[in-house]
């Protein structure tokens, strides 16, 4: 399956509640685990990828680290003023490996997706990577 959250695609990180220079927030979606998004500390974290066209969202990838309780949202309209609660997961700790979770949908139809961190294991998260597939 296609992953069309990737850059290539035409996806971006449109929003993003904090960034290092070092491991800034579009690292999410370049579809490598080996760079990642870095918070900087505090609760809840953000960030939103919009897409190039309304598209069907069946099942949604995410590689992370310390992340503890995950909410994600959905707009189907071009500003992403009114969102939609798609999904809440509670991650576990992983020690020394990367946090592998995959979110099934319904198949709807998103213009941008938020993805709220509102806790973690830790003061700082990192997400590594994200796939959207249809």
């Amino acid at each position: 399956m296609i992953n069309t959250a990737l850059n290539s695609f035409g996806a971006q990180v449109v929003l993003a509640t904090s960034s290092d220079e070092n491991h800034p927030p579009e690292n999410i979606i370049d579809g490598k685990t080996e760079t990642f998004w870095l918070s900087t500390g505090m609760f809840p974290q953000e960030f939103m990828i919009r897409f190039p066209d309304n598209m069907k969202v069946s099942l949604i990838s995410m590689h992370s680290f310390n992340i503890k309780q995950l909410r994600i949202e959905k707009s189907t309209v071009e500003e992403a003023d009114k969102f939609e609660v798609i999904a809440e997961k509670e991650f576990e700790h992983t020690e020394s490996s990367l946090q592998t979770n995959d979110v099934s949908l319904d198949g709807s139809h998103a213009t941008h997706l938020r993805f709220l961190i509102l806790s973690g294991y830790d003061h700082f998260v990192s997400v590594h990577k994200i796939g959207i597939q249809a």
